[in-house]
């Protein structure tokens, strides 16, 4: 059989080829880049370019709605339940994935930036009330990025306190707060640290209480946001990273109007034009702004999630 000529594919041919990659798992994000790359390369149709033919257009739309992408609401609305909470009666493993989660959201710091947190007398400051939270890395930790705005970055974190109608509602949103799942996280871990300052400690048996690494931290990132899969029912697919929690976060807080110099210095970016690249192609709309944005937002979503 003929190879029809790549810029010359019919398409039908196209068309196949998509749903040949939907099948294999790929994230819609991921077949759309297809499509996209497809299209740039194609000698159009009487409709125009490839990627804006009706027929693909539909295949993709489709796409989303039979297979969601991973959603920040979804995720949050796991987190307001069994085994996070009662957060009173949550073990040590699902109160440690829950503020590592949290953490991870209202800063969109990278792994090892939340890896090197540290809870010595220097690096970690309570305001008066415990309203918020300030905390700093280890010292000797060199970000990825390094420049002025990324080394000793501090993480402020505030408590959230969403208004809502009802006050059982109103219960249910608090168990968000991530200030509130720190405290709760730092009285269980204390009596294991010994002598160890960093802020994430292992939960397992054989190294209980010891510095937690970057990959075992990546891992439960993973396993809150394939917990909150399972429990929608959605497949858990291999795409799944630590990552995503950095992809979920910034997007959000876009959108709630942060500038974008506020988002690149909570990124450890260097430049607004790296955010606008790679984040921000297909949307039409760990500073203080950052972190007050971000909850808001995301909980004004959660309620659309069924309970």
């Amino acid at each position: 059989m003929a190879i029809e000529p790549a810029a010359a594919c019919p398409v039908p041919h196209v068309l196949r080829f998509l749903q040949s990659q939907l099948d294999q798992g790929k994230a819609v994000s991921t077949v759309k880049v297809y499509a996209s790359a497809i299209s740039a390369f194609h000698q159009g149709t009487n409709n125009g370019p490839l990627g804006r033919h009706p027929l693909v257009g539909q295949l993709l739309k489709g796409a989303r709605r039979l297979r969601p992408a991973r959603t920040l609401q979804m995720v949050l609305a796991s987190l307001t339940e069994a085994p996070y909470e009662p957060i009173a009666d949550a073990d040590l493993r699902s109160l440690s994935l829950k503020t590592a989660l949290l953490l991870a959201l209202c800063s969109a710091g990278r792994v090892g930036e939340l890896c090197a947190l540290s809870v010595s007398d220097d690096c970690l400051r309570w305001r008066e009330g415990g309203t918020s939270v300030s905390l700093w890395p280890n010292p000797a930790f060199l970000p990825k990025v390094v420049n002025r705005q990324s080394i000793n970055q501090v993480l402020e974190v505030d408590a959230f306190q969403p208004a809502s109608a009802s006050q059982a509602e109103q219960e249910r949103l608090l168990t968000l707060c991530p200030v509130r799942a720190l405290r709760a996280y730092l009285t269980h871990t204390q009596p294991l640290r010994g002598a160890h300052s960093q802020l994430f400690v292992c939960y397992g048996a054989a190294k209980r209480g010891l510095p937690l690494s970057k990959q075992r931290l990546s891992h439960w990132l993973v396993e809150v946001i394939s917990h909150a899969h399972r429990a929608s029912g959605m497949q858990v697919t291999p795409a799944i990273r630590a990552h995503s929690t950095r992809s979920m976060a910034k997007p959000w807080a876009a959108l709630r109007g942060v500038p974008a110099e506020d988002i690149c210095a909570a990124a450890s970016w260097s430049t607004p034009g790296t955010f606008t690249r790679r984040r921000f192609r297909s949307l039409q709309t760990k500073t203080s702004r950052f972190r007050n944005s971000f909850f808001p937002t995301a909980v004004s979503l959660l309620n659309s999630v069924p309970r």
